[in-house]
């Protein structure tokens, strides 16, 4: 999908992306939320006390509470190719403390090394395959060298997922990746370590407790 499609789908995607997840038995914000408190978790684990945070592909902005809660003292740089994106979560968000950047070409508009937690949610299933490398390593040019890149993306082996993706309007040219596939695209842009790990979202509502896994 590119920028065009994002702008086209922009207006739409809150209302569009509680419907296609209804079945979960879950909003929105409790993926977001969930996110970003494993993003917490994982930067702790590690000694990271992050003071700049950039949000890869931010959408509309449903990290950007979550993020204002769990890193109270971050700077926060929202980044995406839509403008009416970044339009949107700016009119959501209109207290928020956070810097918003436009994406254009190839190239992200921040020097070297900047921010210490490097975010992208359900992003990479959208830029194609061929450029999965180029930005993971433009990724790694702007994180800070005790910083850390976290991604998370759907499980392609999960057919409750897949299903999802499937009748989804705005992924409707989406690629699902591999935990595999991505991290060695990961560790062939330069990055020395990666860690894949399986996280699980939601609840069925059935009498006996089940998960499904994103």
């Amino acid at each position: 999908m590119d920028k065009a499609e994002f702008d086209q789908f922009a207006n739409e995607y809150l209302a569009q992306h509680a419907a296609n997840i209804r079945a979960s038995g879950e909003s929105p914000e409790f993926f977001g939320s969930y996110k970003v408190a494993d993003a917490l978790r994982e930067t702790r684990s590690r000694g990271l006390d992050p003071a700049s945070i950039l949000d890869f592909g931010s959408g509309v902005g449903n990290s950007i509470p979550f993020f204002l809660e769990r890193f109270p003292l971050a700077e926060l740089t929202c980044a995406d190719i839509s403008s009416r994106s970044l339009e949107i979560s700016r009119l959501r968000f209109p207290h928020a403390d956070a810097t918003y950047a436009e994406i254009s070409g190839n190239r992200l508009p921040f020097p070297d090394e900047q921010f210490d937690l490097v975010f992208s949610a359900c992003v990479f299933h959208h830029i194609p395959e061929a450029e999965h490398v180029s930005w993971l390593a433009e990724l790694r040019r702007v994180t800070s060298p005790r910083g850390v890149l976290i991604v998370f993306e759907h499980n392609p082996l999960n057919f409750l997922t897949v299903s999802a993706v499937r009748n989804c309007p705005f992924d409707a040219n989406a690629r699902l990746i591999g935990a595999r596939t991505l991290q060695h695209r990961t560790l062939a842009a330069g990055w020395q370590q990666s860690k894949i790990t399986f996280r699980i979202f939601f609840h069925t509502r059935s009498p006996s407790p089940g998960r499904w896994s994103d």
